[in-house]
């Protein structure tokens, strides 16, 4: 049970401090830097859960994450889906306390959706979009299943290099769909924002499940092939 409060807490935290600085300060590629500020936001988040709950729940706060642990061996299936219900339940109460933070607050949401993916950056292609989230969510998820590695060695240092990992792939593709390569990111705000009146955010939503579960997928599959 403390495995999947810690999931829970680690995935509200990575919404709130991630979708939340998307809201605060705009994703617009052009103007650089709220691109930038949240980028840098999503991956040092990670690198501050890593070093909290990575000792208890080894610090997924990303279904994707869950799924390629899982198919390498690393946890059960009972374990996989009580991580995955874990963290789709926190980046809902993330969502949560966003809308109440901005709402309370009277501050404009910059993304107009609480930080929700979107396909307006490949104007609007579903194809595009998935293999967006699938080939970024390859890179994510085969640096996490490396860096774990019992092979790899690289002991205390890990967190730091998944949360650069993660910042990087934000970089590339917040222009492009938001950056998901996490399904729970991406329900949690989707859901919220479908309440405040802003329906858009579910219309593509499946994709932002589908793509990162599919590039974690392959990413498990490869790593197990290499790692022979």
């Amino acid at each position: 049970m403390k495995k999947y409060i810690a999931e829970f807490l680690g995935t509200a935290a990575l919404v709130i401090l991630g979708c939340g600085t998307a809201m605060l300060v705009g994703c617009d590629a052009a103007a650089g830097g709220g691109y930038i500020l949240t980028a840098l936001a999503f991956g040092l988040t990670i690198v501050a859960m890593a070093y909290s709950i990575g000792n208890i729940s080894g610090c997924h706060i990303n279904p994707a994450v869950s799924l390629g642990v899982y198919l390498t061996g690393g946890m059960d299936l009972s374990e996989f889906i009580g991580y995955v219900v874990s963290q789709c339940a926190g980046a809902l109460a993330g969502s949560i306390v966003l809308a109440l933070i901005f709402g309370i607050g009277g501050v404009k949401d910059m993304t107009g959706g609480f930080g929700a993916n979107g396909l307006a950056g490949v104007n609007g292609n579903v194809i595009a979009g998935l293999l967006v989230e699938i080939v970024l969510t390859f890179i994510f998820v085969t640096a996490i299943l490396g860096v774990t590695s019992k092979k790899a060695g690289h002991g205390s240092f890990g967190g730091l290099v998944i949360g650069f990992t993660l910042t990087l792939v934000h970089i590339l593709g917040i222009g492009l769909t938001g950056t998901s390569v996490n399904p729970a990111r991406s329900i949690g705000p989707a859901i919220v924002a479908l309440f405040a009146g802003n329906a858009h955010p579910l219309a593509m939503l499946w994709v932002f499940i589908v793509g990162p579960m599919i590039g974690a997928f392959a990413a498990a599959k490869t790593y197990k092939y290499l790692e022979k």
